[in-house]
């Protein structure tokens, strides 16, 4: 089989799928209810969760902490009506502030202008991970949200469906995703040798237990 790669981004990759540009689109996209409405998705490879970022010595461990706080995140994310929503559930009181990207809102709390960002948490493993002093930002809290990323597809070809299924199978079961986690998030990424440390969460490994296409709106 030869293979054409094809860019997209995440204005684009829709688009790029419906109009037969490409056959399989492997990013950080969320199968959601929504989206299966126009197209299928296998099983998932990863689960994002929003979380926050703090300085290690700040002693924040959790939301409940962050009560009067300033609190950043990056503008027009799905993370500031979370956040907002969220404070307002259990009172926090945070006062809310937005970065115009995530390396700015990072830069926020890195400068000690804002005391969390909460964000995906791979992201924030990320940009902990290429800071000049990792050791001093941890990512806490429990996950705001949950997001089920998987390989998008057309909805109208269920053979070629099972044939990627199948696949994703075949590297759970032999172990080969396990290995694959292993070399980009627990290991020195060449060329920077950037470690991100982010050790495999409970969601995705009780779902590689019983693997499925089936996943929560």
């Amino acid at each position: 089989m030869q293979l054409q790669f094809y860019p997209v981004d995440s204005a684009t990759r829709f688009s790029a799928l419906l109009e037969d540009k490409i056959d399989l689109e492997c990013g950080s996209t969320t199968n959601n209810a929504e989206r299966r409405k126009k197209v299928a998705f296998t099983i998932p490879h990863f689960f994002s969760s929003v979380r926050a970022l703090v300085k290690t010595d700040s002693g924040i461990k959790n939301w409940s902490q962050l009560r009067n706080r300033t609190v950043v995140t990056t503008k027009s994310t799905t993370t500031v009506k979370l956040l907002n929503d969220r404070s307002d559930t259990i009172s926090l009181n945070i006062k809310l502030v937005e970065g115009n990207s995530d390396q700015e809102s990072f830069k926020m709390v890195e400068d000690s202008k804002a005391d969390a960002f909460p964000m995906d948490d791979v992201l924030l493993y990320s940009l902990r991970a290429e800071s000049k002093a990792p050791a001093s930002f941890a990512i806490i809290g429990e996950p705001l949200s949950i997001e089920p990323y998987s390989i998008m597809m057309r909805k109208d070809d269920p053979g070629f469906k099972k044939i990627v299924d199948n696949e994703m199978l075949r590297l759970i079961h032999e172990g080969e995703i396990y290995r694959i986690y292993e070399k980009w998030f627990m290991k020195a990424i060449p060329p920077k040798n950037i470690n991100m440390n982010m050790s495999m969460g409970f969601l995705l490994r009780d779902s590689l237990r019983f693997p499925t296409d089936q996943v929560g709106d």
